[in-house]
């Protein structure tokens, strides 16, 4: 685990050294606020103490932000030859993947960190539910850990940071919009399959303050799954 932290660690000091984290959490900030409290559709629109709107925006901003940031993880790496340094050293491939992982996440939870303020304004303007707020916010760090695996995934299969974006995000793409739009077309099992394989049914159960072990091992099962499949990448350099 010491092995992992460092890797977290030297993951987001790289983001932070190279203005990334910065970018996006300024970008962040600045379309989450605009929405939450300036747009029509802000909270003054709801006319009741909710983070709904902010919710929402965040779940799309996430989902275009996370491959910009994961894009680099390994690609970078591949076509600059440092990633060859980096598994030189006593460390597995799993815990490589798993650094990465942690730090991208990290930078996730930091960036989310900044907008509480929002949440302690709108509960003194109105009486917020609380428990709905904070399972909001988990299901937006759940949601966020499931696209960056599957963005290291993405990084790991190419050495083209640009190419490992749109990878990253036509994958997304499936879990984020065509997997519920199918699921309403189609009945039955079938139906209810792709509804499962949808994040925005996950989500919109667990920003709704209710935790399902169904949600829980969804959001962990395609996390794993892009983690693993990352790895799987990775351990063919040794074929």
């Amino acid at each position: 685990m010491k092995k992992i932290w460092i890797l977290a660690k030297r993951e987001l000091s790289v983001f932070f050294d190279s203005l990334m984290a910065y970018i996006m959490m300024g970008l962040f900030l600045g379309i989450s606020g605009f929405f939450t409290w300036i747009s029509g559709t802000d909270i003054f629109y709801f006319k009741q103490a909710t983070l709904q709107s902010f919710f929402s925006i965040a779940y799309w901003s996430l989902f275009f932000f996370i491959p910009a940031l994961t894009m680099r993880t390994l690609a970078e790496e591949k076509k600059t030859g440092t990633i060859e340094l980096l598994l030189t050293q006593p460390v597995t491939d799993w815990q490589v993947v798993l650094g990465k992982f942690l730090g991208t996440l990290l930078l996730i939870i930091i960036t989310l960190t900044l907008t509480i303020p929002y949440y302690i304004t709108v509960s003194q303007i109105g009486n917020i539910d609380h428990g709905a707020t904070l399972m909001g916010y988990f299901g937006l760090i759940l949601m966020s850990a499931a696209y960056i695996g599957i963005g290291l995934f993405a990084s790991s299969i190419s050495s083209n940071q640009i190419v490992a974006f749109l990878t990253s995000l036509m994958i997304g793409i499936f879990f984020h919009i065509i997997f519920n739009v199918l699921s309403q077309v189609f009945t039955g099992i079938i139906g209810e399959t792709l509804n499962y394989l949808s994040i925005s049914s996950h989500f919109e159960s667990i920003s709704r303050g209710v935790i399902d072990s169904k949600d829980l091992i969804y959001f962990l099962s395609v996390t794993f799954l892009g983690l693993i499949s990352a790895e799987a990448v990775l351990a063919k350099r040794n074929i």
